[in-house]
């Protein structure tokens, strides 16, 4: 048997090493670089881990390192069923054998995916990263542990990097039609282009494979990337003995994007159904959508811990493309689908997020501290026209100013508005201007 591993571990050496590395659309994602540790990277299923691998792969060879030096390695090979964690370091053995010349003189670049399918992969990987010249990528999302538990497995040894579906300016860049200059250099074709080209962004969102594909293939791959998950990530994963709860769990929170959940009211509403399941069950259902990366949950601003536990949780989902699917009235919601492209990008460019619901009753969509950086308090909609719209989101922002001094106030809205002045302390941002703005401003 270990003839057999060996012979078909050295072929996979010699065959991943021949292949050239295709160039794939650039991500704008930055991993860590520290001496002694592993990047693990994580995210949902579909939003392009391996070939973020291959990027960082081609990034190595144009920064000088040799071919030879690089190995990607996938776990997810019928012939490496079963393997002993015993025989990990065969992947070694064999690939010194086949570059002698690498050990203990050069920096190997190696990169593993899918290594949770081999239990006990953490001990080699330890091993590894102490006794070897090697920089180490790790990444998985199949059933037998979920990408996040790959990191998890790895604390003190590895950096998370999150993939998330393409940003806005990944999605441009996928098309052939990043803008070359910032905004405020866009002429008008180029603005109106943009702005079109957001309207298909929010509603068809930014899963790589499903770009540029025709409805309603479209809407039958999101749909199979949503059962994939529940069923290997979820179901499978917790040996969930209530699937139905579940799934009108899912049904409900990507219906009610951007919307609070209250698991009280949830477990209600399913009481009324004729369906039995403890809230206890539904706070662990919650737990397990989160850890398989199909949607986010936001808690409120405060520095109480009872006050964070006992209020309803904001929801968003993976990509603002799985909104469609559980809309139940089959209409556009734009606002929503807005305010989770802004959530989203938020949490891309690293910034802690909650939403604030002030003493007077009104809410801010997002309170977003990045570092040690002043906080912003941001407010998303569609349009400020209506007058009444344009007080209330203006005023909720001045609301929370009490009770957040120090931290400025962001006004993002889908068009700019015709008529609207707002206050001096409000900076009023075009959506398209803020999302193909790299960094914080």
């Amino acid at each position: 048997m270990n003839g057999y591993i060996r012979n078909t571990i050295r072929q996979k050496i010699i065959d991943s090493q021949a292949a050239k590395i295709p160039e794939y659309t650039r991500r704008d994602i930055r991993t860590p670089n520290i001496s002694g540790k592993a990047v693990a990277i994580i995210g949902m299923r579909r939003t392009g881990k391996t070939t973020f691998m291959r990027q960082i792969m081609s990034d190595k060879l144009k920064q000088g390192a040799s071919r030879e030096s690089i190995l990607y390695f996938s776990f997810e090979d019928e012939r490496l069923a079963d393997m002993p964690p015993s025989e990990l370091e065969l992947i070694i053995e064999e690939l010194y054998r086949l570059q002698p010349h690498l050990r203990d003189r050069s920096k190997t670049f190696l990169f593993l995916d899918e290594i949770q399918v081999v239990k006990g992969w953490e001990l080699f990987v330890r091993r590894l990263l102490d006794t070897e010249n090697i920089e180490l990528y790790l990444s998985g999302s199949s059933s037998r542990m979920l990408s996040k538990e790959v990191a998890t497995s790895m604390r003190g040894r590895a950096l998370e990097t999150i993939i998330y579906p393409f940003s806005f300016r990944e999605y441009l860049r996928h098309k052939g039609m990043e803008p070359p200059h910032p905004p405020e250099r866009w002429n008008k074709a180029e603005r109106s282009a943009i702005y079109h080209e957001l309207g298909g962004y929010l509603q068809n969102g930014g899963f790589p494979e499903t770009i540029g594909i025709e409805e309603p293939y479209r809407r039958e791959l999101l749909r199979s990337y949503i059962d994939v998950a529940l069923l290997l990530d979820v179901i499978e994963r917790h040996n969930i003995t209530n699937p139905l709860a579940l799934r009108w769990m899912v049904r409900h929170l990507l219906g009610n994007a951007a919307g609070s959940f209250s698991i009280n009211r949830f477990h209600s509403d399913l009481k009324s159904q004729g369906l039995s399941v403890a809230k206890d069950t539904l706070h662990a259902y919650l737990g397990h959508l989160e850890d398989a990366f199909l949607l986010h949950t936001v808690s409120i601003a405060t520095g109480s811990e009872r006050r964070r536990m006992v209020n309803q949780r904001k929801i968003y989902p993976a990509d603002t493309s799985l909104i469609p699917l559980y809309e139940r009235q089959g209409k556009e919601n734009t606002g929503h689908a807005l305010e989770t492209a802004v959530y989203l990008e938020l949490a891309r460019r690293g910034y802690q997020t909650s939403y604030v619901r002030t003493a007077s009753g009104y809410e801010v969509d997002f309170h977003a501290q990045n570092g040690n950086g002043p906080p912003e308090l941001i407010q998303v909609c569609t349009n400020l026209d209506d007058p009444i719209v344009s007080k209330r989101e203006t005023r909720a922002l001045h609301e929370a100013a009490k009770e957040f001094p120090g931290a400025t106030l962001r006004l993002i809205t889908l068009t700019p508005s015709r008529a609207t002045r707002l206050p001096e302390t409000i900076t009023p941002t075009q959506a398209s201007d803020w999302l193909l703005t790299r960094g914080s401003e």
